[in-house]
């Protein structure tokens, strides 16, 4: 077992360096919203999901989610195949403009 916890810090190092910032949250409200923000961000990249991608998918879908399984399939794992399938068609599509 490794005697340094680099994986850990490392993960955490975004929201130490924000720290200062964060401080200045002017009501409970905006620092649950920040708190919820990070955790989506997180967790798409813990499930290996590109944060930027999945954000645009997740807020261009949400507002048509409207039971439970909707909202499910909105997770990071869920949505790995459509987004692996986008990435792939923008990046022909790249290399078509490029050509």
């Amino acid at each position: 077992m490794p005697l340094d916890n680099n994986r850990c810090e490392n993960a955490i190092r975004p929201f130490v360096l924000g720290r200062k910032g964060w401080l200045f949250s002017d009501t409970v409200k905006g620092a649950r919203a920040s708190a919820n923000l990070f955790s989506i961000v997180e967790t798409a990249k813990v499930n290996g999901v590109e944060p930027h991608a999945y954000l645009s998918l997740l807020f261009a879908q949400l507002p048509y989610a409207k039971t439970v399984e909707d909202f499910e399939g909105l997770l990071p794992w869920n949505l790995k195949p459509a987004l692996a399938a986008a990435a792939s068609h923008e990046s022909a599509a790249r290399k078509k403009a490029d050509a």
